[in-house]
């Protein structure tokens, strides 16, 4: 198994606590005085975003425990770029605010550079998944 280092675990938490204080101080204000738009997406969109900030603070605590944190954070913002930025970059229609979100989305290339690869693959990829079966008594 690949032992990490503790500089590699220190900016794994440089990580989570990014998302945990800079996207928590944005979010949790609107959550707890309930301003804002909170017609259906919008709300869904603060609750989740809530969630994940909070999740990203066991994160600073259990950085390799919570890499799945990371990775739907690397998910969804992949697809949004490669899904919804791209093709207006590609058709020449990005507006300002689409542009500004592009670049706080492409911060995403932080966490690719923090991501232990080789880890995941031992622990994620390569490593016998759990049974999808009831265990026979005897």
């Amino acid at each position: 198994m690949t032992d990490l280092s503790t500089l590699r675990l220190h900016f794994l938490r440089v990580n989570y606590a990014l998302i945990a204080f800079a996207m928590g101080s944005m979010i949790w204000p609107e959550i707890l005085t309930h301003s804002g738009n909170w017609a259906l997406m919008p709300g869904v969109v603060k609750c989740m975003l809530g969630s994940l900030s909070l999740l990203a603070l066991l994160g600073i605590r259990y950085p390799l425990k919570m890499l799945p944190l990371l990775f739907w954070e690397m998910g969804w913002k992949t697809i949004w770029l490669l899904a919804v930025a791209l093709p207006q970059w590609q058709a020449g229609t990005l507006d300002e605010a689409t542009s500004q979100t592009v670049f706080e989305t492409g911060l995403v290339v932080i966490i690719y550079a923090a991501m232990p690869w080789r880890y995941v693959l031992e622990q994620f990829v390569l490593v016998k998944g759990d049974r999808w079966s009831f265990r026979n008594p005897g």
